[in-house]
């Protein structure tokens, strides 16, 4: 369910990281402006620098809010890492550059692309949102 959610909100506009963690909102108990300001920042691999996949970010806040209890940080480790294992069994990376290619990567403005039909279809990126939500909702039950 909440895999479905994340690319949704993919698809409306929002960035990987940002559509990953507001699927979770209802649980989050912070309101939908705090989430997306506080996700912002890690959409495009962290900044648009194509590191760490931002969806991978998101699940792992989501993950870290909704299981620690901000002092545990074995456990926590632990099981984002056990997340980030199955994450990569089904993609083959974690590393945004790595999931993407061609022509996207050559862009290294930090501005974004407009969101149009084509930007939708050259990128899996709403499926990597959904893929890491299903894995987060999995992790917190």
């Amino acid at each position: 369910m909440k895999g479905k959610l994340a690319k949704a909100y993919f698809l409306q506009g929002l960035n990987c990281c940002q559509a990953v963690v507001l699927a979770f909102k209802d649980e989050l108990g912070l309101s939908e402006e705090a989430l997306k300001k506080l996700s912002i920042g890690f959409g495009g691999g962290l900044a648009r620098q194509r590191l760490t996949c931002g969806a991978v970010s998101g699940m792992a806040m989501v993950i870290s809010a909704l299981k620690s209890d901000g002092n545990d940080k074995g456990y926590i480790y632990s099981l984002i890492q056990k997340a980030c294992e199955e994450f990569k069994a089904e993609t083959g990376s974690l590393i945004c550059a790595e999931m993407l290619s061609g022509e996207i990567l050559k862009d290294k403005s930090a501005i974004p692309e407009a969101r149009t039909p084509e930007y939708y279809k050259k990128r899996p990126c709403a499926d990597l949102c959904y893929l890491a939500a299903e894995i987060a909702e999995k992790y917190i039950k």
